[in-house]
């Protein structure tokens, strides 16, 4: 398990991964809080 973090925090492929990852998670909280106003509010 240790080569496997090793390798995703200094790789720059382990890297773009841990981004991607991350970004997706992010998009993901973005998406469900933005589709919850709309539900809420569908008038705006």
């Amino acid at each position: 398990m240790d080569v496997v973090l090793d390798l995703l925090f200094t790789s720059p492929i382990g890297l773009l991964s841990l981004f991607t990852i991350l970004f997706i998670i992010g998009m993901a909280f973005f998406l469900i809080g933005w589709y919850k106003r709309k539900i809420d509010n569908p008038e705006e």
